[in-house]
């Protein structure tokens, strides 16, 4: 329940200032990659999944959502300067990839004195670590190639479904008249 709460907030709060109701399921989409990056994490380390492991995870979403909107916000500012849809999805992994990349590097190897930590008052948060650590790294690799990716596949449904509407609603018209 709690997860479904924070996702629906997310949404919201996302979907606000961007006054799009699609975006923030792009943005969204990318998250579950942050969880299988967490796990595999587990796995490299041997760690089990525990509670601090989805505290990890929880936090995690705020950075994957952070790169993501990143990107993102990339795109719009370059179709609003005259960018055609293909460009801006195809410049911006490029132009925004020091930033997307410096946020997740930074945040991994800023954990990793703790994930190999041997004290005893370490062990509880070494799983949050593994979560944190590991699914900010490959989910920001999926990031990269994911936003612009559902941009374009967006845009392109939106082109279909434009077509079929028109060819309903005008094509009724036709025989009407």
């Amino acid at each position: 329940m709690g997860l479904v709460a924070l996702l629906f907030i997310i949404y919201c709060l996302l979907a606000l200032p961007m006054k799009s109701y699609i975006q923030p399921i792009i943005i969204i989409s990318v998250i579950p990659f942050g969880v299988i990056g967490a796990i595999f994490g587990h796995f490299i380390m041997e760690h089990n999944l525990s509670f601090l492991s989805i505290l990890g995870l929880t936090a995690l979403i705020g950075i994957v959502v952070n790169d993501s909107l990143v990107l993102l916000d990339y795109i719009n500012q370059q179709l609003k300067s005259g960018s055609t849809i293909l460009d801006a999805a195809l410049n911006a992994g490029s132009a925004r990839f020091r930033a997307v990349m410096l946020t997740s590097l930074t945040t991994f190897i800023g954990l990793l004195s703790l994930m190999f930590e041997k004290s005893l008052q370490a062990q509880f948060l070494i799983p949050m670590a593994i979560s944190l650590g590991f699914g900010s790294l490959f989910a920001t690799f999926v990031t990269l190639i994911m936003i612009p990716t559902n941009i374009l596949i967006t845009e392109d449904i939106k082109w279909v479904l434009t077509r079929i509407f028109i060819f309903i609603f005008y094509g009724y018209l036709d025989k009407k008249i």
